[in-house]
This record gives structure tokens, C-alpha cells and sequence, in this order.
């Protein structure tokens, strides 16, 4: 019994670890998009100020540019983090299913608790 115990203890502790991840990776998500939401917020600004908004223009702006640079790449980073995230959602349903099929009693288990009780009630007899 203890062994069981010791490997449903894992499965538990994996399945933690995997919530956690994926609680890790929603929150990178939402901050780089709302790093990126800035920027653009940003670069709007900056090309009202200068009063020129195409980039290929000599006079455009080099904060304009390299923001949209940095929110490109965040925009990037975010993808990429969201096809890590679709994985680890899959991983931790796996884990979470591991630990509810660990947990329920077996049908080995269910059989000897039947014995037990079946005997039990012949020696009452």
C-alpha cells in the first residue's frame, strides 16, 4: 500500500507541476501582449508627434522603428509561447487523468474488498 501511495503522491506533485506551468505560460502570454499593446500605443504617439507615418520614409522615426521592432519580436515570443502552452495544456490534462485513474480503486482493489466483506459475512453466519 505504501508504494501506491508513494506513486500516487508523484502523479499529484506532477499534475502540480504541470498547472503551475501552465499557469506560467498563460501569465508570459498576457504580459507580452500587453507589452506589445504599449508599444503600439507608443508608436501611434510617436508618429502623431513627428507627423510621419511611413516607415520607409527618410525622416521616420528611430523610437518609432525600433518599438515596433521590440513588439514584433514580443508578438513572436508570444506565438511561440502559445504553441508551448497548447502542449503543456495537454500534458497536464494527461497528468490530472493519470492521478483520477490512480486514484480510484481498481477492479484488483474492488475484488479483494468484495472477498474481505464476503468472508466477513461467513464467519458471521
Amino acid at each position: 500500500m505504501k508504494a501506491r501511495e508513494s506513486a500516487l503522491r508523484l502523479k499529484r506533485f506532477a499534475a502540480d507541476e504541470s498547472a503551475r506551468k501552465v499557469a506560467d505560460l498563460e501569465h508570459m502570454i498576457r504580459e507580452f501582449d500587453g507589452m506589445a499593446s504599449d508599444l503600439d500605443r507608443q508608436i501611434k504617439a510617436e508618429e502623431e508627434r513627428t507627423g510621419v507615418r511611413d516607415v520607409a520614409h527618410f525622416a521616420y522615426s528611430t523610437f518609432a522603428k525600433s518599438a515596433s521592432q521590440r513588439r514584433d519580436n514580443l508578438k513572436a515570443s508570444a506565438d511561440g509561447l502559445r504553441v508551448k502552452l497548447e502542449a503543456a495544456l495537454r500534458e497536464r490534462d494527461e497528468a490530472l487523468e493519470q492521478v483520477a485513474r490512480a486514484d480510484s480503486p481498481t477492479s484488483h482493489e474492488q475484488l479483494r474488498s468484495r472477498r474481505r466483506t464476503e468472508r466477513s459475512a461467513a464467519v458471521l453466519r
